[in-house]
């Protein structure tokens, strides 16, 4: 059986589809002054959220590990970032991210090069097919996520979009 927001994933069910949001139907954030009224909601949407990005990711024609398209983003974001640079944005260590750039250039996702004038300085760039990967997944990314809000009524998806701007803005 098919259902709703994901139906070529088998592992999600009916009640997985039953998300509310602040302001929705039920009413209970709607009207509050309280912010933490509505949070668990939230945590669930983006759950959600994160079910989908890994669902489409996973489609792509390279399957790469969460972690692995984090840091071709990372290199995307920062073209010619070297190793440290890389272990900071990601947030791990030099040895772990040594071996995740040995594993994205062996499936011919990135190149290391050595600095033009600091040799002892590795560049870590994309290479073509990196980005084509990046592309692919950020495609299916957005059809996913269309087929989503399509699905919303145009007053939800216009309150969400204002939401998520709302959000985008507030300090961390």
């Amino acid at each position: 059986m098919e259902y709703g927001l994901f139906p070529h994933h088998p592992d999600l069910t009916e009640s997985d589809e039953l998300v509310t949001l602040p302001g929705s139907a039920d009413g209970r954030a709607e009207g509050s002054g309280d912010p933490s009224v509505g949070a668990h909601e939230i945590a669930d949407a983006v759950e959600r959220l994160a079910t989908l990005w890994s669902v489409a990711a996973q489609e792509a024609a390279v399957r790469l590990s969460p972690h692995q398209l984090r840091a071709l983003r990372a290199v995307e974001a920062a073209p010619e970032v070297n190793l440290t640079g890389l272990a900071d944005r990601l947030d791990i260590g030099l040895p772990t991210a040594s071996r995740l750039c040995d594993r994205l250039e062996a499936a011919g996702l990135l190149e290391r090069a050595l600095h033009p004038r600091n040799r002892r300085e590795v560049l870590l760039t994309l290479t073509g097919q990196g980005r084509r990967v990046l592309k692919d997944v950020a495609h299916r990314r957005a059809r996913a996520l269309a087929e989503v809000l399509a699905a919303m009524a145009p007053a939800e998806r216009s309150a969400l979009i204002h939401g998520m701007k709302a959000f985008l803005r507030a300090p961390d």
